[in-house]
């Protein structure tokens, strides 16, 4: 009979960014309301400041910033949690998945390990999923991806058991309906790294900035992720902010930035337009009319190939003119964004599978794919850049953090800690950049 049972479940969800930490702590509370969560926030490039974390909204009991070698040192209590969300990159759920596994070895019992992807995949199928084998569950946001999921994972001839078809956590919200008490508002969800060049991103700036022109009637919002020296989970060097303060003519009135959670910038969106943001998933949730550009091209590296056959494909000129576009309902149901009743029960087999390994008399050591002898020339690599070495363990000068004594011990090292961190991000946005410039004279 199984002997493992806590009430209520307590959660450790360890996040690299403010989308991971949504991602991450949404699908804990989907898999069981009545949890314990507690947070962590892996310190590094893309640790979100406490305006991300506010506009995200995810709840938690406690939120920490941690270091991956401390957080494996709390993870040798096999008490302490009863399931661990892994909400980072794929590199960074490898090296913890190697460190839980040395953590635990010989341990009786241990949490369920749990990751997955925060929106589309589609980018690096391979390298992300492999980097994330050896985890007990690895959620697939819809039957397409978990049908890819497992057939990279048998093409290796690896186990393909853990993987789990759900949805994308945060989708939600009311039904589309039109307003009659506001202007037609057209929202443009734009993102940190898709497109990357400069030209393409002032070209977008500049048609959302037309369009406006064109209907002076409606709200034209450009949705942004982060302010300058914020990141999410990419980088992003040319921040709308900068190239809009430099756009000839300027924004019209009727077109501004605006911040925010997506899902209240979506309850007052009647056309959402992007290149390939999760945003458009949780608008079509909703059913609002949905566009993914094609203007720059329908290409693998913007991600907009993931909607073909989605009938959202459109152009600037064509919404210009008044098209919206009308949503493939074959299309929405495979990719696990239909609305209706479905969505409610999408997380049944995550939370049913979750509940039997956490309720198990024992489960086995995690035995990721890649290993010092799958990937000699690979795997090492991966693990120093998060302090371990090729057996999961902290590499010197990553033992654990001393206990703080004071206030003043403490405002010295987050005082460095901040100034590293604008050093990088300037390095990032405006050094790096202008070096790759000299690099093409």
């Amino acid at each position: 009979m199984p002997t493992r049972t806590t009430s209520p479940p307590r959660v450790a969800v360890l996040a690299d960014s403010d989308t991971r930490w949504k991602w991450g702590a949404s699908t804990a509370h989907r898999m069981q309301s009545d949890i314990r969560l507690d947070g962590y926030l892996l310190r590094g490039r893309a640790t979100p400041t406490v305006r991300q974390l506010d506009e995200v909204g995810a709840r938690a009991e406690t939120l920490r910033e941690i270091r991956g070698a401390d957080f494996l040192e709390l993870m040798k209590d096999t008490t302490r949690y009863d399931v661990v969300v892994l909400a980072c990159v794929g590199g960074a759920v490898q090296a913890m998945l190697h460190g839980l596994a040395r953590a635990w070895r010989g341990a009786a019992r241990r949490p369920v390990v749990v990751t997955g992807y925060v929106g589309v995949v589609y980018e690096k199928l391979a390298d992300g999923l492999l980097l994330r084998h050896g985890a007990d569950v690895v959620l697939a946001n819809s039957r397409h991806d978990a049908e890819r999921f497992r057939a990279v994972y048998e093409g290796v001839g690896a186990d393909s058991g853990s993987v789990v078809e759900c949805a994308l956590p945060f989708l939600g919200g009311a039904p589309y309906a039109p307003a009659a008490d506001r202007p037609y508002t057209v929202v443009f969800a734009a993102q940190p790294s898709v497109p990357d060049r400069r030209e393409d991103r002032t070209y977008l700036l500049r048609r959302a900035a037309a369009h406006a022109r064109r209907h002076p009637g409606r709200e034209v919002l450009i949705k942004l992720r982060s302010k300058p020296g914020e990141h999410t989970t990419h980088i992003e060097e040319l921040p709308y902010q900068k190239l809009a303060a430099r756009l000839p003519g300027g924004l019209p009135p009727n077109c501004r930035l605006a911040y925010g959670n997506m899902g209240d910038v979506l309850d007052r969106t009647d056309l959402l337009v992007t290149v390939s943001s999760t945003a458009a998933l949780e608008s079509l949730h909703r059913g609002i009319p949905t566009a993914v550009l094609t203007d720059l091209g329908i290409r693998e590296v913007l991600g907009n190939h993931h909607f073909l056959g989605s009938g959202c494909l459109a152009s600037w000129d064509e919404l210009d003119a008044g098209h919206r576009p009308e949503p493939d309902p074959d299309w929405l149901d495979r990719q696990g964004v239909a609305p209706g009743s479905r969505y409610a029960t999408a997380f049944d087999a995550a939370r049913a599978r979750v509940t039997a390994l956490r309720t198990a008399d024992r489960l086995p050591p995690l035995t990721p794919y890649y290993t010092p002898r799958t990937a000699p020339g690979y795997l090492p690599g991966i693990l120093a850049r998060h302090g371990l070495g090729p057996e999961g363990e902290p590499l010197p000068g990553q033992t654990a953090e001393p206990a703080e004594t004071g206030g003043l011990r403490r405002l010295a090292r987050d005082t460095v800690r901040d100034a590293a961190r604008g050093a990088y991000r300037h390095g990032v946005q405006r050094v790096a950049p202008a070096i790759r410039r000299w690099g093409q004279l």
